[in-house]
């Protein structure tokens, strides 16, 4: 059974989990089971646990993955939620791909593509907020925020101003629609289409992803397993910074204030360690087959095999 949405930098992410200790794998974004399918095959040691909020998403990977149905368990919710409920242990490899799927990219009654007639985005189609509300409801301040701090659009205000005057004739209704306003205020011309950071804005907004990410980070920080691999998979910036901080705090030894004369609190804080020390990015290869890839970065993290 193929699947729908080609999973990113997976030759990668396999290498990643190598050596990893007998345990529960978690795909904290199972999407199309792309990551999951291939895990499963290579780490036999491995019983699986698949999370998605996308019932549409969860339905086909549990098709995909039923011949190995014994060793796979699966939660619809957001990731920040199910995982610290989990019960299963001991967890020793961990992945989450925080890109937006193929599948929900394309499919325009989703939301999410340029061209589509509606202007939903919600990675859960039972969540309570759309890109609907965001556009027609939230007050031009906060649309500041949302296309400066998620989409760090240059023109946010002007954009904002757009919005909030189209609006005042009549509801914006369709991502068409939507695309086409934000067009009068950034011109085409350049790399990448001029709704591209706008949509990220809007969609960040519709499913709280950095909040997600923030909690993800936090539930692993409560608690994790010695010898546990974590591999997180970002698209741009925000993401990226957040997973770099965390791991940058899970490898610092000393956690004395930095203007502290000497070191009382015993440097042996540390947790772990990154398994390389810059995000692994697609090779050439990949990027000629799948040039969604090109932002892709993964970041791994091994805690240490004893808790000091």
């Amino acid at each position: 059974m193929n699947s729908p949405h080609i999973p990113v930098l997976l030759n990668e992410v396999l290498e990643s989990f190598n050596g990893v200790p007998e345990g529960y794998f978690v795909d904290c974004t199972l999407g199309y089971a792309g990551h999951s399918s291939e895990i499963l095959q290579h780490y036999p040691q491995l019983k699986h646990i698949g999370i998605d909020r996308d019932e549409e998403a969860l339905a086909f990977s549990k098709e995909r993955l039923a011949p190995f149905s014994e060793r796979s368990t699966f939660y619809k919710g957001t990731f920040a939620t199910v995982l610290p409920t989990l019960e299963e242990a001991p967890i020793t490899a961990l992945l989450a791909d925080f890109g937006v799927s193929s599948l929900q990219l394309d499919k325009k009654e989703r939301g999410f593509s340029f061209e589509s007639e509606t202007l939903d985005m919600r990675m859960d189609a039972s969540a309570p907020l759309s890109a609907y509300d965001v556009v027609n409801t939230y007050p031009k301040e906060k649309l500041e925020y949302i296309f400066d701090a998620y989409g760090e659009v240059r023109s946010y205000r002007k954009l904002a101003a757009a919005i909030i005057n189209a609006r005042a004739k009549k509801p914006i209704e369709s991502a068409k629609e939507l695309s086409a306003i934000i067009k009068t205020v950034i011109p085409s011309g350049g790399k990448i289409h001029p709704a591209t950071l706008p949509f990220q804005a809007i969609r960040i907004e519709v499913n709280n992803e950095l909040g997600e990410i923030e909690g993800l980070l936090d539930a692993i920080e409560a608690k994790h397993y010695p010898g546990e691999v974590i591999s997180l998979i970002t698209f741009h910036s925000l993401e990226d910074r957040l997973v770099k901080n965390r791991f940058k705090k899970w490898s610092t030894a000393c956690i004395c204030d930095p203007h502290a004369m000497r070191c009382t609190c015993g440097k042996n804080h540390e947790l772990g360690k990154p398994l390389s020390r810059k995000p692994v990015t697609a090779s050439k290869e990949e990027l000629k087959i799948n040039p969604r890839s090109r932002s892709a970065k993964l970041r791994s993290f091994r805690f240490k095999d004893t808790h000091a």
